[in-house]
């Protein structure tokens, strides 16, 4: 979890930082991040103009980590109070819309999905300190679910299971990254954002801060993620 002294809403890019008059502080590591959009390009064949996304992969830093910037506030914190009723009406809806959806069961004393039987298991939700914890972690076990062989069949390409090991660290990213673009859809409180930055930094160093790699995963994330909110229909 990020120290709370980077709480701040204002993260600045290297660039950006420089441009302000402002330089890291010695010590400090920043952030990845990764910005998805879209944009129109045209066929040079055909001249049609189609519709395609792309990535970039940026490291940020929070202004507390550095020094000399002028007129960006450097304590103003999140709002961390309880999500309010849309946020969580928001998430349910996602829940309850996700075409071919896994089966949801509760009262288990760890979260997590089950390939072999297709479900997803949760504890209950009074377990969790809130519930932006509670749907941050459910929609990372539906995003592994999208992985699923009747869906977008990306674990039949893992060849390794095993905890720690290249291909789960992968998918592990695949399903936090999944779990904060729908966080975002529902319009959940950024406090889980601490968590899941950690989280995706703690795999990304499992793989050897591979950028590749963590592009790669947020493009399966968001396909992922256009599957659980009925954009694309992939099911086999």
């Amino acid at each position: 979890m990020l120290s709370a002294r980077y709480q701040s809403p204002y993260w600045l890019t290297f660039k950006q930082a420089t441009e302000k008059g402002g330089t890291i502080r010695k010590g400090e590591k920043g952030y990845p991040v990764v910005f998805w959009s879209k944009t129109e390009k045209e066929d040079e064949k055909t001249g049609e103009v189609k519709e395609v996304g792309f990535l970039r992969y940026y490291t940020v830093f929070n202004v507390a980590q550095v020094e000399g910037l002028a007129n960006v506030p450097a304590t103003e914190t999140f709002n961390v109070s309880e999500d309010g009723a849309e946020a969580i009406d928001a998430a349910e809806m996602i829940i309850a819309s996700m075409p071919h959806r896994p089966q949801i069961t509760h009262g288990h004393t760890r979260a997590c999905y089950s390939p072999a039987w297709d479900r997803v298991e949760m504890p209950v939700a009074v377990a969790f300190t809130g519930p932006a914890e509670y749907y941050s972690t459910l929609f990372h076990e539906l995003t592994h679910a999208t992985g699923h062989e009747s869906r977008l069949g990306r674990h039949q390409a893992l060849k390794n299971h095993s905890f720690g090991s290249t291909d789960y660290s992968k998918e592990e990213l695949v399903a936090e990254f999944g779990a904060a673009f729908l966080c975002a859809e529902a319009g959940i409180s950024p406090a889980v954002i601490d968590n899941q930055a950690a989280y995706i930094q703690g795999w990304l160093k499992a793989l050897k801060n591979d950028s590749k790699l963590l592009v790669t995963a947020a493009a399966q994330a968001q396909k992922a993620t256009n599957f659980i909110l009925g954009r694309i229909d992939q099911t086999v």
